[in-house]
């Protein structure tokens, strides 16, 4: 069972959701946004600019620049950031007549822009100048970051953030959430001197770079007032300063969302290459891919990226440039390239715990007994025809040196049938459980594997309850009273901390006959725990995105808790969705008797259990009304401004003087 609850029927809505928006899958149905649909195309230009830059090509990004947004060239303050950096691409190459080339664009363009482009361009370009006699490897030189690469990334992050926010080119929610949920589980750690095991895993997936802040147009930067209540939730949102989120929200011309959502959550960088994979995963456990989509002929390791680098999978990638096609089309190889997809990225980090199958996986005679079963079960399914077939980010992977692809889909040489009779035969037992089968489901999964329920009593008893809910339901008290004299029962008399669900249980024999007793209860979330359960027994390990995505929803909700208020984003995001308590009231016990996720905080203070879903945001509340009745927002707000200090420690501190700010500001600086 989870040890801390997700809805996750709201998480399957969003990742097809990202699916679709990212072309990632086979479907003719569009993204449930039409924002998603309409910004798609924008999404691509900016890949195409970013590689293009990225590389080093600074003529092919003016040239799509020029092409789709003329606007970035009339801003002298980008155009001469970009003429300064081709500059130094020509003098990189070290060719004679590259070098004269040089001199002549030095006359003829960057010279001129520099004149205009902002006061401090002229100085930048006479410093340029020392480039003609600084080797580029020589790393003492006063022009070193001129030459550092990592100047690439710089700018294609700064003309990123630029044609996200013109364009409005929204990210899908999935991957904006995400991302936020993950700074916020980093800073949490921090905050609590926590060392996580899933921490390795999102440290990996989202970078430490980001993307520069979007210049505003100099019409703009006219003396603007904004509410210190926006100023002060996107600076400690996305770790700003005050004068950043000032920045950013005068480029947003005063919106908040729109300054939270394109132009800095976009700017957090993830490793796109390890989340598709990621999200690969999810889809082929959950059923909405077909499995056994490997693509690769061997699995590429994903290496922490190094500074300035796009992309991890430039480490482990060798990339024939100079076939790379140029095309316009939306599967352009220079759209995509730094987002590879269709490779098997190797997500099992050593230092990550594994499960430990060994006491309850079947081996032996009983391990082939139950695959032969899988086969002859998984026949007759016709389930297969349901799921949507993996595409990817692109089409034409001829171009990338080393690594060969097959174009069904499927790995040469490797068996794929026994895993994929495995994923469907689990995925049919989460059919039946969401579908309140419970009788049929004990029965395939004891035909299957007679000990599986012996290992997971709790599940039985759940199931069971389901079992007696529904014959209560129809009537039919005396088979209700069978089930629970069978199995209930005895399971309670094993374990006394099923006495109290089973009461509640039997309860219901004074409710006959209503509708609620099998429409309330919620199916989907005990058929992810069999899911779960029923996968790990058969050597099918959970997805690592199930595993960040409850990491970091817990710690987002012990953050504010922290912060003593309630995240103003959360709905933006769908965050709130995701909390959305789906777990069994029935089987509240669960926490007890199931094995603690690996990514457990390991700490009193950051642990709750299933049962505290709902009553964490009331708490959270309450415990914040509290605290408004000591202060003030203002005086709240004018101590976090003053003294640059988290809502937390300001409201701590006011609580000491009664909530007088001045008083406050005077002790500290006193």
């Amino acid at each position: 069972m989870d040890s801390w609850p997700v809805n996750w029927e709201a998480l399957d809505a969003l990742i097809i959701d990202f699916a679709k928006s990212e072309n990632l899958i086979e479907d003719s149905s569009p993204p449930s946004s039409p924002s998603l649909t309409s910004s798609y195309h924008s999404r691509l230009i900016i890949r195409q600019i970013r590689w293009s830059l990225e590389v080093g090509n600074i003529d092919a990004a003016i040239d799509i620049l020029r092409a789709h947004a003329p606007f970035v060239l009339e801003d002298h303050r980008l155009l001469f950031r970009l003429q300064k950096l081709k500059f130094i691409e020509l003098l990189r190459k070290g060719t004679r007549d590259d070098r004269i080339f040089a001199i002549d664009y030095l006359r003829k363009s960057l010279a001129p822009c520099a004149l205009n482009a902002y006061p401090e361009a002229y100085e930048e370009f006479k410093h340029v100048l020392l480039a003609f006699i600084y080797d580029k490897d020589d790393q003492t030189s006063p022009v070193a970051n001129e030459w550092a690469e990592k100047r690439r990334y710089e700018i294609a992050g700064l003309v990123s953030s630029v044609l996200r926010a013109h364009f409005h080119a929204y990210n899908p929610i999935f991957s904006m959430a995400l991302r936020y949920l993950m700074s916020i589980h980093k800073g949490f750690c921090l905050r609590q001197g926590l060392v996580l095991p899933i921490s390795n895993l999102t440290e990996r997936l989202l970078l430490e770079e980001r993307d520069f802040p979007a210049l505003p147009p100099e019409s703009l930067y006219e003396a603007q007032v904004f509410d210190e209540v926006d100023i002060q939730a996107l600076a400690h949102a996305v770790e700003l300063t005050r004068q950043g989120a000032i920045d950013s929200l005068r480029f947003a011309k005063g919106d908040l969302f729109q300054a939270f959502q394109v132009n800095e959550i976009c700017r957090m960088r993830l490793d796109d290459a390890m989340l598709d994979e990621l999200v690969r995963e999810y889809c082929v456990y959950r059923g909405i891919v077909e499995p056994g989509m490997q693509t690769s002929s061997e699995p590429l390791k994903v290496n922490p990226p190094e500074s300035g680098c796009c992309s991890s999978l430039d480490s482990s990638i060798d990339v024939d440039h100079s076939t790379a096609k140029h095309s316009n089309s939306e599967t352009s190889a220079l759209t995509d390239l730094s987002s590879m997809q269709g490779i098997d990225v190797e997500l099992r980090f050593a230092s990550e715990p594994t499960n430990n199958l060994e006491d309850c996986s079947p081996s032996g005679s009983h391990q082939s007994e139950i695959s032969s079963l899988l086969r002859n079960r998984s026949k007759g399914a016709g389930e297969r025809s349901k799921h949507k077939r993996w595409r990817g980010r692109h089409d034409d992977l001829d171009f990338i040196s080393g690594v060969h692809f097959n174009r069904d889909g499927k790995q040469e040489g490797v068996e794929c049938t026994s895993a994929e009779d495995k994923y469907e035969i689990v995925l049919q037992m989460k059919e039946l459980a969401s579908r309140g089968m419970a009788a049929e489901v004990v029965e395939e999964i004891s035909t299957l594997d007679p000990d599986f329920f012996v290992q997971n009593p709790v599940l039985l008893f759940q199931l069971k309850q389901v079992e007696f809910l529904k014959l209560v339901g129809l009537g039919d008290h005396s088979g209700a009273l069978r089930v629970a004299c069978s199995h209930l029962g005895p399971l309670a008399a094993r374990d006394p901390n099923l006495l109290k669900p089973l009461k509640e249980t039997l309860l219901s024999l004074l409710r006959p006959n209503e509708e609620a007793l099998v429409t309330g209860l919620p199916l989907h979330a005990l058929a992810t725990s069999l899911q779960v359960a029923f996968g790990k027994r058969l050597g099918i390990e959970e997805p690592q995105l199930m595993r960040i995505m409850r990491a970091t929803l817990h710690t987002h909700s012990e953050w504010f808790k922290l912060q003593m208020c309630k995240d103003r984003f959360e709905s933006l995001l769908r965050i709130d969705s995701l909390k959305e308590n789906n777990t069994p009231v029935l089987t509240s016990l669960a926490t007890s008797k199931s094995n603690i996720d690996s990514c457990t905080l390991g700490s009193s203070q950051a642990t709750i259990s299933s049962t505290t879903g709902v009553s964490d945001d009331s708490s959270s509340t309450n415990q914040a009304s509290s605290q408004d009745a000591i202060c003030d927002e203002n005086a709240i707000l004018k101590v976090m401004e003053f003294l640059a200090l988290p809502r937390a420690d300001a409201i701590h501190l006011l609580a000491q003087y009664n909530g007088n700010a001045e008083t406050v500001i005077q002790q500290i600086f006193a």
